[in-house]
């Protein structure tokens, strides 16, 4: 009796310390890959190599003592003078050395030392920015004191071309509005902004020589809107201060009716139409010299209408005149392929290849007006720029675009109705850090749980967060944290495109099911705030399946009874090509497609349209509400306890996509955050 007492006993703490030692190497294990001084203070894009110091330097005056680099050291003084920290001859010392690192794209590498002093080495000035860049993500204020981690930082770009691309030609900005962007693009280590000048509804940069090209016959959209010539020149060197280079893009002989209205060119094989548009090239190339405006954009990609078909040796023409200016000459492709041209830049769309021998930017995938602010985030984590490691002489690095060709009502819809401020930060990491693999399995799905990549995406993730509420305040930055959110799914059930029909799910959750001899079993969890069925553009999702009926099933935690905020989807929409899943629902309807949503067997009604109804092609009729995170929240009752959620979403042969979101969110002056009192948990 006393021996089985012992050895009982003897296991049971044999068992403890195991599961102890266990802990303690899952917490060495966690503390390798996320340093508690890199939670406190997130670098994004993350650095090529970090060493983090022990503990955090302190401080309440500065005083840079050299500085080899004065503009840099100037612009880091008015850093300091802002966030109230003076300079004085007792305080930090902060050093800038001009020195050569032996790195790749030395040209924009830094070395940066905080401990009892801060060091910058750099061999030029935009190594130089970046590593400020880096000190002004890393600085906090506490009381009167100013603090940093204590840390070694060795870091360089993995591309050299790493860009962010606007379509004002459809949708005029302001001023403003573009230097609000990028600012932001600044502070993420972009170096090229890409301005699509020039569309159908519009040709946005004054021409003094042509007038007619800004006048109101000639413009569809946005009439009396273009930016000055004063004011293309400054946004430059708005742009060159900050060390990003502006590549303006005319884009011929397609997209080009504000072009042909403006100049009365019935077509574009109008004898006076390679004229002109040689004299607007040079007019352009006028403007601000090669060294500062090195590469011209012209376009030449979706010539499709008769109107815009060219004689041979038309686009070739503004080609020699572009390099007789000695710019760069990019084109899209897929685009014209002119025979002859061997120097072009290929900007890449689409699923499009580079031409053999050219040099080339990445844009294929990088759509922002495409993107599902949770979905469209792990692609931009997870794809490898160039489809390779690191740039090359050929493979010259990336460009997002966003491209909202429908009408917008008012300028700012662009950033709330597209996620653009958090694609600028997830695509950052992998444009600047570069990607090892290219993860196709994860353009539309988060990895599962307990994979080391799932963990890396969280880990950038809890990044993001923090600069979200550290860096964003007031502005339009559509995410929170999914990580948390897991769901069962189950089907798809054959409905032969009747999407009204029901399935034995929606009377009881049970594990499995048996339908017309078929046995169905609810999936593992699957983590997500936006889950895609089938995705639109064909990436790797969670069935193969044209059509059928699936189910989501989860469990919400809530401490109190509560009336709820959530983002409620289905099937959402890409701001392009009208409404391109559409016709709209009708009242009543979350989509045509018929999905339900249930919360504690009640069914959540869908919210009232202020525009229901609508056809596809509606492209001049500017979104309101259509999608979940730029319309009001859907309030859902919650009890106090376990709440379970059902979703039914059926997809049809009329539908392009087949997705769903449902998420709480705690939604306050236009700013998202998580909602941290509830708690997610899978069923099955």
């Amino acid at each position: 009796m006393e021996f089985s007492l012992f050895k009982n006993n003897f296991i049971a703490v044999v068992y403890f310390m195991t599961l102890n030692l266990l802990f303690i190497f899952n917490g060495y294990a966690n503390l390798q890959q996320v340093h508690p001084l890199e939670n406190k203070y997130p670098i994004i894009p993350s650095p090529q190599e970090t060493t983090y110091g022990i503990g955090e330097l302190a401080f309440k005056t500065i005083h840079i003592t050299a500085s080899d680099f004065k503009n840099e050291s100037d612009g880091l003084s008015a850093f300091f003078k802002k966030e109230g920290i003076k300079e004085s001859s007792k305080g930090l010392k902060i050093q800038i050395i001009n020195k050569q690192l032996p790195v790749d794209n030395p040209d924009e590498a830094y070395k940066l030392s905080i401990d009892s002093d801060i060091k910058i080495w750099a061999s030029t000035e935009r190594g130089a920015y970046y590593a400020i860049k880096t000190l002004q993500q890393i600085f906090r204020k506490q009381g009167k004191e100013g603090l940093f981690p204590k840390l070694k930082i060795t870091d360089w770009p993995a591309f050299k071309i790493r860009g962010f691309m606007h379509d004002t030609g459809r949708n005029f900005q302001s001023v403003d509005q573009l230097k609000e962007q990028i600012e932001v693009l600044s502070q993420y280590k972009y170096n090229v902004f890409h301005w699509h000048l020039t569309d159908d509804p519009g040709w946005r940069l004054e021409s003094k020589l042509y007038p007619q090209l800004q006048s109101q016959e000639a413009t569809s959209r946005g009439k009396g809107k273009f930016y000055t010539q004063e004011e293309f020149k400054d946004i430059v060197a708005f742009c060159k201060a900050r060390h990003i280079t502006v590549i303006p893009e005319f884009d011929i002989p397609g997209h080009s009716q504000a072009f042909r209205k403006a100049m009365g060119f019935e077509t574009m094989k109008d004898e006076r139409a390679l004229p002109t548009l040689l004299d607007l090239f040079d007019e352009l190339c006028g403007l601000v010299s090669a060294e500062d405006m090195p590469f011209i954009h012209i376009g030449t990609d979706e010539v499709r209408n008769r109107e815009e078909y060219v004689e041979d040796g038309f686009v070739k023409q503004i080609m020699d005149r572009v390099r007789a200016h000695d710019r760069d000459l990019i084109v899209w492709m897929e685009g014209i392929e002119v025979k002859g041209d061997s120097t072009s830049i290929n900007q890449l769309w689409a699923q499009f290849d580079p031409r053999p021998g050219h040099r080339f930017i990445d844009s294929r995938a990088n759509y922002i007006n495409h993107l599902d602010p949770f979905a469209g985030m792990s692609r931009l984590f997870f794809q490898q720029p160039c489809r390779q490691p690191k740039g090359d002489s050929l493979a010259l690095g990336g460009i997002l675009c966003a491209w909202p060709d429908n009408n917008v009502a008012n300028e700012r819809d662009i950033l709330k109705q597209n996620p653009i401020y958090p694609s600028i930060v997830f695509y950052s990491d992998a444009i600047w850090k570069g990607r090892k693999e290219n993860k196709l399995d994860y353009w539309a799905k988060l990895p599962g749980l307990n994979t080391t990549e799932l963990q890396e995406f969280k880990d950038f993730e809890d990044k993001v967060i923090i600069h979200r509420d550290l860096f964003f305040e007031g502005k339009e930055f559509p995410y929170i944290r999914q990580t948390d959110f897991q769901w069962n799914v189950i089907g798809p059930f054959e409905n032969n495109n009747n999407v009204d029909l029901k399935f034995p799910v929606e009377n009881e959750l049970i594990a499995s099911y048996k339908v017309d001899g078929k046995i169905y079993k609810w999936s593992e969890p699957k983590v997500g705030g936006t889950l895609h069925f089938k995705h639109f553009f064909s990436f790797p999702a969670l069935t193969t399946e044209r059509t059928g009926t699936y189910y989501a099933t989860t469990e919400i935690y809530s401490p109190d009874d509560r009336l709820q905020d959530f983002w409620v989807g289905f099937q959402g929409w890409s701001r392009s090509g009208g409404r391109r899943v559409g016709p709209f629902p009708d009242q009543g309807e979350w989509h045509t497609t018929n999905p339900k949503l249930w919360v504690n067997n009640l069914e959540i009604a869908p919210p009232v349209w202020k525009q229901p109804n609508l056809e596809t092609r509606t492209d001049e009729i500017p979104f309101i509400d259509e999608d979940y995170f730029f319309r009001a929240p859907t309030k859902i009752q919650l009890k106090k306890g376990w709440n379970t959620v059902l979703l039914k979403i059926p997809q049809d042969d009329n539908s392009w996509k087949w997705m769903f979101t449902c998420v709480p969110v705690d939604s306050e002056n236009n700013q998202v955050r998580e909602v941290s009192a509830l708690k997610f948990r899978t069923i099955f």
